[in-house]
Protein backbone atom coordinates (compact mmCIF):
# COMPACT_ATOMS: atom_id res chain seq x y z
CA UNK A 1 0.00 0.00 0.00
CA UNK A 2 1.20 3.50 -0.80
CA UNK A 3 2.31 5.41 2.27
CA UNK A 4 -0.20 8.07 3.30
CA UNK A 5 0.07 11.36 5.16
CA UNK A 6 -1.88 9.60 7.93
CA UNK A 7 -1.37 5.89 8.65
CA UNK A 8 -4.09 3.38 7.84
CA UNK A 9 -5.76 5.28 5.00
CA UNK A 10 -7.31 3.10 2.28
CA UNK A 11 -6.59 3.92 -1.40
CA UNK A 12 -9.80 5.13 -3.02
CA UNK A 13 -9.94 2.64 -5.91
CA UNK A 14 -9.51 -0.31 -3.58
CA UNK A 15 -12.06 1.06 -1.13
CA UNK A 16 -14.62 1.66 -3.87
CA UNK A 17 -14.22 -1.87 -5.21
CA UNK A 18 -14.81 -3.25 -1.71
CA UNK A 19 -17.79 -0.97 -1.12
CA UNK A 20 -19.41 -1.96 -4.42
CA UNK A 21 -18.86 -5.65 -3.74
CA UNK A 22 -21.12 -5.31 -0.70
CA UNK A 23 -24.05 -3.78 -2.60
CA UNK A 24 -26.82 -6.04 -3.91
CA UNK A 25 -29.18 -4.49 -6.51
CA UNK A 26 -32.77 -4.03 -5.43
CA UNK A 27 -35.24 -6.13 -7.41
CA UNK A 28 -38.04 -3.58 -7.62
CA UNK A 29 -39.42 -2.15 -10.84
CA UNK A 30 -42.42 -0.34 -12.26
CA UNK A 31 -43.88 0.44 -15.67
CA UNK A 32 -43.91 4.08 -16.71
CA UNK A 33 -45.23 5.83 -19.79
CA UNK A 34 -42.56 6.85 -22.28
CA UNK A 35 -43.07 10.57 -21.60
CA UNK A 36 -41.84 9.97 -18.03
CA UNK A 37 -39.03 7.53 -18.83
CA UNK A 38 -36.09 9.89 -19.52
CA UNK A 39 -33.55 9.64 -16.71
CA UNK A 40 -34.93 6.34 -15.42
CA UNK A 41 -32.97 3.07 -15.39
CA UNK A 42 -34.27 0.30 -17.64
CA UNK A 43 -35.28 -2.88 -15.84
CA UNK A 44 -35.75 -4.82 -19.08
CA UNK A 45 -33.87 -5.30 -22.32
CA UNK A 46 -35.60 -3.97 -25.43
CA UNK A 47 -35.46 -5.39 -28.94
CA UNK A 48 -37.10 -3.76 -31.91
CA UNK A 49 -40.39 -5.23 -33.16
CA UNK A 50 -39.94 -3.54 -36.56
CA UNK A 51 -37.59 -2.02 -39.10
CA UNK A 52 -36.89 1.70 -38.92
CA UNK A 53 -37.64 3.05 -41.39
CA UNK A 54 -40.32 0.40 -42.01
CA UNK A 55 -39.96 0.76 -45.80
CA UNK A 56 -37.61 2.44 -48.26
CA UNK A 57 -38.25 6.19 -48.52
CA UNK A 58 -36.76 9.28 -50.04
CA UNK A 59 -34.02 11.33 -48.40
CA UNK A 60 -34.61 14.24 -50.82
CA UNK A 61 -37.27 16.14 -52.68
CA UNK A 62 -36.94 14.94 -56.28
CA UNK A 63 -37.97 12.17 -58.64
CA UNK A 64 -38.15 8.43 -58.02
CA UNK A 65 -36.76 6.44 -60.94
CA UNK A 66 -35.28 3.14 -62.02
CA UNK A 67 -31.51 3.80 -62.16
CA UNK A 68 -31.28 1.51 -65.22
CA UNK A 69 -33.46 4.00 -67.11
CA UNK A 70 -31.03 6.89 -66.53
CA UNK A 71 -27.60 5.68 -67.57
CA UNK A 72 -27.27 8.60 -69.93
CA UNK A 73 -29.05 11.89 -70.54
CA UNK A 74 -32.70 11.04 -71.12
CA UNK A 75 -36.33 11.98 -70.53
CA UNK A 76 -38.89 10.00 -68.51
CA UNK A 77 -42.67 10.27 -68.33
CA UNK A 78 -44.05 11.69 -65.09
CA UNK A 79 -46.97 9.53 -63.91
CA UNK A 80 -47.74 10.74 -60.38
CA UNK A 81 -46.43 11.80 -57.02
CA UNK A 82 -45.52 10.24 -53.66
CA UNK A 83 -45.91 12.45 -50.59
CA UNK A 84 -45.05 11.77 -46.93
CA UNK A 85 -48.12 10.01 -45.58
CA UNK A 86 -49.66 9.74 -49.05
CA UNK A 87 -47.72 7.15 -51.07
CA UNK A 88 -48.00 6.58 -54.82
CA UNK A 89 -50.36 3.73 -55.57
CA UNK A 90 -49.27 1.29 -58.22
CA UNK A 91 -45.98 0.42 -59.86
CA UNK A 92 -43.57 2.41 -62.00
CA UNK A 93 -42.75 0.88 -65.37
CA UNK A 94 -39.57 1.38 -67.43
CA UNK A 95 -39.44 4.88 -68.90
CA UNK A 96 -41.60 6.37 -66.12
CA UNK A 97 -40.88 8.39 -62.95
CA UNK A 98 -42.75 9.77 -59.95
CA UNK A 99 -42.43 13.11 -58.20
CA UNK A 100 -41.39 12.35 -54.60
CA UNK A 101 -40.92 14.36 -51.42
CA UNK A 102 -38.59 13.80 -48.47
CA UNK A 103 -39.82 10.96 -46.25
CA UNK A 104 -42.29 9.62 -48.82
CA UNK A 105 -42.35 5.90 -49.61
CA UNK A 106 -40.34 4.80 -52.63
CA UNK A 107 -42.84 3.60 -55.27
CA UNK A 108 -42.75 -0.02 -56.42
CA UNK A 109 -40.49 -0.41 -59.42
CA UNK A 110 -38.09 2.39 -58.46
CA UNK A 111 -34.74 2.20 -56.68
CA UNK A 112 -33.28 5.70 -56.82
CA UNK A 113 -34.16 9.34 -56.20
CA UNK A 114 -32.68 12.15 -58.26
CA UNK A 115 -32.95 15.45 -56.43
CA UNK A 116 -35.04 18.11 -58.07
CA UNK A 117 -32.10 20.48 -58.63
CA UNK A 118 -30.62 17.99 -61.15
CA UNK A 119 -33.60 17.77 -63.53
CA UNK A 120 -35.46 20.04 -65.92
CA UNK A 121 -39.08 19.97 -67.08
CA UNK A 122 -38.99 20.47 -70.88
CA UNK A 123 -42.72 19.88 -71.44
CA UNK A 124 -45.86 18.78 -69.61
CA UNK A 125 -45.53 15.20 -68.46
CA UNK A 126 -41.79 14.92 -69.13
CA UNK A 127 -38.77 15.08 -66.85
CA UNK A 128 -35.26 15.49 -68.34
CA UNK A 129 -32.21 13.97 -66.65
CA UNK A 130 -28.86 15.41 -67.77
CA UNK A 131 -26.50 12.89 -66.13
CA UNK A 132 -26.45 9.18 -65.27
CA UNK A 133 -28.02 8.05 -61.98
CA UNK A 134 -26.42 5.77 -59.39
CA UNK A 135 -28.69 3.06 -58.01
CA UNK A 136 -29.72 3.71 -54.41
CA UNK A 137 -28.88 7.42 -54.39
CA UNK A 138 -30.93 9.49 -51.94
CA UNK A 139 -32.86 6.46 -50.68
CA UNK A 140 -33.21 5.47 -47.04
CA UNK A 141 -33.39 1.69 -47.02
CA UNK A 142 -35.83 -0.24 -44.82
CA UNK A 143 -34.12 -0.97 -41.51
CA UNK A 144 -31.30 1.48 -42.22
CA UNK A 145 -31.60 2.90 -38.70
CA UNK A 146 -32.94 -0.11 -36.75
CA UNK A 147 -33.46 -3.70 -37.83
CA UNK A 148 -36.34 -5.90 -36.74
CA UNK A 149 -35.16 -7.99 -33.77
CA UNK A 150 -32.16 -5.74 -33.05
CA UNK A 151 -31.20 -5.30 -29.40
CA UNK A 152 -31.60 -1.59 -28.70
CA UNK A 153 -30.98 -1.31 -24.97
CA UNK A 154 -30.00 -3.71 -22.23
CA UNK A 155 -31.38 -3.57 -18.71
CA UNK A 156 -29.29 -1.20 -16.60
CA UNK A 157 -29.19 1.69 -19.06
CA UNK A 158 -30.22 5.11 -17.81
CA UNK A 159 -32.45 6.43 -20.59
CA UNK A 160 -31.41 9.64 -22.35
CA UNK A 161 -33.71 12.03 -24.17
CA UNK A 162 -32.67 10.58 -27.55
CA UNK A 163 -33.37 7.06 -26.23
CA UNK A 164 -37.01 7.90 -25.57
CA UNK A 165 -37.34 9.25 -29.10
CA UNK A 166 -35.81 6.04 -30.43
CA UNK A 167 -38.28 3.96 -28.42
CA UNK A 168 -41.15 6.03 -29.74
CA UNK A 169 -39.92 5.40 -33.30
CA UNK A 170 -40.54 1.65 -32.85
CA UNK A 171 -43.99 2.16 -31.35
CA UNK A 172 -43.14 1.57 -27.67
CA UNK A 173 -45.25 3.72 -25.34
CA UNK A 174 -44.14 2.41 -21.93
CA UNK A 175 -41.14 0.67 -20.37
CA UNK A 176 -40.22 -1.22 -17.22
CA UNK A 177 -37.77 0.78 -15.11
CA UNK A 178 -36.15 0.35 -11.72
CA UNK A 179 -38.12 1.98 -8.95
CA UNK A 180 -36.70 5.26 -7.72
CA UNK A 181 -34.44 4.88 -4.73
CA UNK A 182 -35.87 6.38 -1.56
CA UNK A 183 -33.05 8.16 0.26
CA UNK A 184 -33.62 9.49 3.77
CA UNK A 185 -31.31 12.47 4.26
CA UNK A 186 -30.18 13.52 7.74
CA UNK A 187 -27.80 16.25 8.84
CA UNK A 188 -26.23 15.99 12.28
CA UNK A 189 -24.76 18.66 14.52
CA UNK A 190 -25.82 20.96 17.37
CA UNK A 191 -24.22 23.90 15.58
CA UNK A 192 -26.51 23.67 12.56
CA UNK A 193 -29.54 25.90 11.99
CA UNK A 194 -31.81 26.21 8.97
CA UNK A 195 -31.38 29.08 6.50
CA UNK A 196 -33.69 31.96 7.32
CA UNK A 197 -33.06 31.63 11.05
CA UNK A 198 -31.00 34.03 13.16
CA UNK A 199 -27.52 32.74 13.93
CA UNK A 200 -26.42 32.59 17.54
CA UNK A 201 -22.79 32.45 18.62
CA UNK A 202 -21.15 29.23 17.46
CA UNK A 203 -23.90 28.37 14.98
CA UNK A 204 -23.68 27.96 11.21
CA UNK A 205 -26.31 27.52 8.54
CA UNK A 206 -27.04 23.96 7.53
CA UNK A 207 -26.16 23.67 3.83
CA UNK A 208 -25.43 19.99 3.22
CA UNK A 209 -29.05 18.92 2.91
CA UNK A 210 -29.50 21.43 0.11
CA UNK A 211 -26.39 20.57 -1.91
CA UNK A 212 -26.51 16.82 -1.28
CA UNK A 213 -30.29 16.70 -1.66
CA UNK A 214 -30.20 18.57 -4.98
CA UNK A 215 -27.56 16.19 -6.37
CA UNK A 216 -29.57 13.16 -5.28
CA UNK A 217 -32.71 14.56 -6.89
CA UNK A 218 -30.82 15.14 -10.14
CA UNK A 219 -29.65 11.54 -9.91
CA UNK A 220 -33.30 10.48 -9.78
CA UNK A 221 -33.74 9.62 -6.12
CA UNK A 222 -36.82 10.35 -4.08
CA UNK A 223 -35.26 12.37 -1.26
CA UNK A 224 -36.91 12.13 2.13
CA UNK A 225 -35.70 15.05 4.24
CA UNK A 226 -35.42 14.03 7.89
CA UNK A 227 -34.13 17.39 9.08
CA UNK A 228 -31.20 18.21 11.35
CA UNK A 229 -30.57 15.84 14.23
CA UNK A 230 -28.98 17.00 17.48
CA UNK A 231 -25.78 15.43 18.72
CA UNK A 232 -27.30 12.98 21.18
CA UNK A 233 -27.39 9.21 21.11
CA UNK A 234 -31.14 9.07 21.80
CA UNK A 235 -32.00 11.54 19.03
CA UNK A 236 -29.83 9.72 16.50
CA UNK A 237 -31.28 6.34 17.40
CA UNK A 238 -34.84 7.59 16.98
CA UNK A 239 -33.99 9.30 13.69
CA UNK A 240 -32.25 6.22 12.26
CA UNK A 241 -35.12 3.94 13.24
CA UNK A 242 -37.66 6.28 11.65
CA UNK A 243 -35.59 6.67 8.47
CA UNK A 244 -34.97 2.92 8.18
CA UNK A 245 -38.73 2.29 8.10
CA UNK A 246 -39.31 4.45 4.99
CA UNK A 247 -36.11 4.45 2.95
CA UNK A 248 -33.91 2.20 0.81
CA UNK A 249 -30.87 4.25 1.84
CA UNK A 250 -30.23 6.30 4.96
CA UNK A 251 -27.63 8.98 4.21
CA UNK A 252 -26.12 11.29 6.80
CA UNK A 253 -23.80 14.27 6.59
CA UNK A 254 -21.55 14.77 9.59
CA UNK A 255 -21.04 12.58 12.61
CA UNK A 256 -18.69 10.05 10.98
CA UNK A 257 -15.41 11.31 12.41
CA UNK A 258 -13.88 10.17 15.67
CA UNK A 259 -14.89 13.08 17.90
CA UNK A 260 -16.42 12.60 21.32
CA UNK A 261 -19.76 14.01 20.15
CA UNK A 262 -19.97 11.79 17.05
CA UNK A 263 -22.42 9.11 18.13
CA UNK A 264 -23.31 7.82 14.69
CA UNK A 265 -20.97 4.86 14.80
CA UNK A 266 -22.17 3.57 18.18
CA UNK A 267 -25.85 3.91 17.23
CA UNK A 268 -25.40 2.26 13.84
CA UNK A 269 -23.47 -0.67 15.25
CA UNK A 270 -26.21 -1.26 17.84
CA UNK A 271 -28.96 -1.20 15.20
CA UNK A 272 -27.18 -2.95 12.36
CA UNK A 273 -23.65 -2.84 10.99
CA UNK A 274 -21.31 0.00 10.17
CA UNK A 275 -17.95 -0.02 8.44
CA UNK A 276 -15.89 3.10 9.04
CA UNK A 277 -13.45 4.04 6.32
CA UNK A 278 -10.52 6.40 6.54
CA UNK A 279 -9.81 7.03 2.89
CA UNK A 280 -6.71 8.37 1.16
CA UNK A 281 -8.76 11.11 -0.52
CA UNK A 282 -8.82 14.86 -0.15
CA UNK A 283 -11.33 16.28 0.53
CA UNK A 284 -13.33 13.63 2.36
CA UNK A 285 -11.15 11.31 4.46
CA UNK A 286 -13.93 9.98 6.75
CA UNK A 287 -16.60 7.87 5.04
CA UNK A 288 -18.97 5.29 6.50
CA UNK A 289 -21.05 2.53 5.01
CA UNK A 290 -23.15 -0.22 6.52
CA UNK A 291 -26.63 -1.59 6.96
CA UNK A 292 -29.67 -0.90 9.06
CA UNK A 293 -32.36 -3.60 9.41
CA UNK A 294 -34.14 -2.54 6.19
CA UNK A 295 -31.82 -0.14 4.41
CA UNK A 296 -28.29 0.66 3.29
CA UNK A 297 -26.45 3.26 5.34
CA UNK A 298 -24.02 5.83 3.91
CA UNK A 299 -22.28 8.39 6.13
CA UNK A 300 -20.68 11.41 4.46
CA UNK A 301 -18.32 13.90 6.11
CA UNK A 302 -19.78 17.08 7.53
CA UNK A 303 -17.65 19.60 5.66
CA UNK A 304 -19.73 20.69 2.64
CA UNK A 305 -17.11 20.12 -0.07
CA UNK A 306 -16.12 16.77 1.43
CA UNK A 307 -19.78 15.73 1.56
CA UNK A 308 -20.41 16.50 -2.11
CA UNK A 309 -17.12 15.03 -3.34
CA UNK A 310 -17.55 11.73 -1.48
CA UNK A 311 -21.19 11.59 -2.53
CA UNK A 312 -20.18 11.96 -6.16
CA UNK A 313 -17.11 9.74 -6.11
CA UNK A 314 -18.15 6.97 -3.69
CA UNK A 315 -21.84 7.04 -2.78
CA UNK A 316 -23.27 7.52 -6.27
CA UNK A 317 -21.48 4.45 -7.71
CA UNK A 318 -23.02 2.48 -4.83
CA UNK A 319 -26.48 3.92 -5.56
CA UNK A 320 -26.08 3.10 -9.27
CA UNK A 321 -25.43 -0.54 -8.44
CA UNK A 322 -28.24 -0.63 -5.87
CA UNK A 323 -30.62 0.60 -8.60
CA UNK A 324 -29.30 -1.90 -11.15
CA UNK A 325 -27.67 0.72 -13.35
CA UNK A 326 -24.56 0.02 -15.41
CA UNK A 327 -21.35 1.56 -14.06
CA UNK A 328 -20.49 4.98 -15.49
CA UNK A 329 -16.88 5.91 -16.21
CA UNK A 330 -15.92 9.57 -15.70
CA UNK A 331 -14.43 11.58 -18.54
CA UNK A 332 -10.78 12.22 -17.70
CA UNK A 333 -8.43 14.19 -19.97
CA UNK A 334 -4.86 15.52 -19.85
CA UNK A 335 -4.45 19.26 -19.27
CA UNK A 336 -1.66 21.69 -18.50
CA UNK A 337 -1.57 23.37 -15.11
CA UNK A 338 -1.94 27.11 -15.67
CA UNK A 339 -0.46 27.86 -12.23
CA UNK A 340 1.22 26.08 -9.35
CA UNK A 341 -0.93 23.58 -7.41
CA UNK A 342 -0.16 22.85 -3.77
CA UNK A 343 -0.15 19.13 -2.92
CA UNK A 344 1.45 16.78 -0.39
CA UNK A 345 2.00 13.09 -1.19
CA UNK A 346 -0.27 10.70 0.66
CA UNK A 347 -3.84 11.21 -0.57
CA UNK A 348 -5.64 11.38 -3.89
CA UNK A 349 -6.46 15.08 -4.17
CA UNK A 350 -9.54 16.16 -6.13
CA UNK A 351 -8.90 19.86 -6.37
CA UNK A 352 -11.66 21.97 -7.83
CA UNK A 353 -10.69 23.57 -11.12
CA UNK A 354 -11.78 25.45 -14.21
CA UNK A 355 -10.63 24.07 -17.54
CA UNK A 356 -10.35 26.23 -20.65
CA UNK A 357 -8.65 26.22 -24.03
CA UNK A 358 -5.20 27.75 -24.35
CA UNK A 359 -4.26 29.85 -27.39
CA UNK A 360 -2.85 26.77 -29.13
CA UNK A 361 -6.14 24.88 -28.61
CA UNK A 362 -4.84 22.60 -25.85
CA UNK A 363 -6.58 22.12 -22.52
CA UNK A 364 -5.39 24.08 -19.52
CA UNK A 365 -6.70 24.18 -15.97
CA UNK A 366 -6.47 26.42 -12.93
CA UNK A 367 -7.63 25.82 -9.37
CA UNK A 368 -10.62 27.76 -8.06
CA UNK A 369 -8.89 29.53 -5.20
CA UNK A 370 -8.80 28.04 -1.72
CA UNK A 371 -9.10 24.25 -1.63
CA UNK A 372 -10.18 23.78 1.98
CA UNK A 373 -13.01 21.29 2.48
CA UNK A 374 -15.08 24.09 3.98
CA UNK A 375 -14.76 26.43 0.98
CA UNK A 376 -17.93 25.54 -0.90
CA UNK A 377 -17.41 28.36 -3.41
CA UNK A 378 -14.45 26.38 -4.79
CA UNK A 379 -16.92 23.74 -5.98
CA UNK A 380 -19.59 26.17 -7.09
CA UNK A 381 -17.13 27.97 -9.39
CA UNK A 382 -15.55 24.80 -10.82
CA UNK A 383 -16.27 22.81 -13.97
CA UNK A 384 -13.87 19.93 -13.30
CA UNK A 385 -11.81 18.10 -10.72
CA UNK A 386 -8.03 18.30 -10.97
CA UNK A 387 -7.11 14.69 -10.21
CA UNK A 388 -3.74 14.69 -8.43
CA UNK A 389 -2.48 11.17 -7.83
CA UNK A 390 -2.01 9.86 -4.30
CA UNK A 391 1.79 9.76 -4.46
CA UNK A 392 2.15 13.10 -6.28
CA UNK A 393 3.48 16.25 -4.64
CA UNK A 394 3.40 19.90 -5.60
CA UNK A 395 2.61 20.64 -9.26
CA UNK A 396 4.44 23.45 -11.01
CA UNK A 397 2.88 25.66 -13.66
CA UNK A 398 3.18 24.01 -17.07
CA UNK A 399 3.16 20.43 -15.76
CA UNK A 400 0.57 18.02 -17.13
CA UNK A 401 -2.25 16.86 -14.88
CA UNK A 402 -5.44 14.85 -15.30
CA UNK A 403 -8.81 16.57 -15.12
CA UNK A 404 -12.20 14.93 -14.61
CA UNK A 405 -14.94 16.86 -16.38
CA UNK A 406 -18.00 17.58 -14.29
CA UNK A 407 -20.99 15.54 -15.42
CA UNK A 408 -24.59 16.71 -15.56
CA UNK A 409 -24.99 16.01 -11.85
CA UNK A 410 -22.40 18.59 -10.77
CA UNK A 411 -22.85 21.24 -13.45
Amino acid sequence: MISCDSPGLAPVDQALATLLAGVVPLQRSERVVLAEAAGRVLAESITSPMNVPPAANSAMDGYAIRAADVQQATELTLIGRSMAGHPFEGSVAPGECVRIMTGALLPAGTDTVVMQENVTLPADGAVAFAQPAVAGDNVRAAGEDILHGQLLFSAGRRLRAADTGLLASIGIDSVMVSARLKVALLATGDELVEPGSQLADGQIYQSNSFGVGALLQRFGCEVLSMGTIEDSEAALRQAFQRADEVADVVLTTGGVSVGEADYTRDVLESLGRMDFWRLAIKPGKPFACGRLPSSLFIGLPGNPVSALVTLHQLALPMLRKLQGEDAVQPVRLPAKAAAMLRKRPGRLDLQRGVWSLAEDGSLQVRATGGQSSGVLSSLSEANCFIVLEQERGRVEAGEMVTIELFDGLLL
